[in-house]
């Protein structure tokens, strides 16, 4: 059989409007430079509010709030230590992602310090 003759089959409405939905949520929380650059950072290695507030030179309230909106989206977990919260990606969507933007929007632009 040629691949030109092999149909698939017809998607279901009701099932990509869920989807579309889901994607629309997910590319909402993304859609913040703050909440992005948290993502590309954590997708590197774990990270506590105050090593983020530092390499994104932010009042931590600022950045405690978007942590906190990618949480309720389960874009990033917590892990505590003692008095420490370390943040990670929970998501290995967000992980390709984000990941797939850095390619596209940071590479060319490494020398930059991006």
């Amino acid at each position: 059989m040629d691949v030109a003759e092999v149909i698939l089959p017809s998607p279901n409405p009701e099932v990509m409007a869920t989807h579309a939905r889901e994607a629309r949520d997910f590319l909402k929380a993304l859609a913040h430079e703050s909440r992005l650059m948290i993502l590309c950072m954590l997708c590197r290695r774990e990270m506590t509010v105050a090593e983020l507030c530092a390499a994104l030179d932010q009042r931590q309230p600022a950045v405690s709030q978007q942590l906190a909106r990618l949480r309720e989206e389960n874009l990033v977990t917590i892990r505590r230590e003692g008095k420490h919260i370390h943040y990670s990606i929970a998501s290995e969507d967000a992980r390709t992602v984000v990941s797939l933007l850095y390619d596209i929007f940071c590479k060319p632009a490494e020398k930059d310090g991006c």
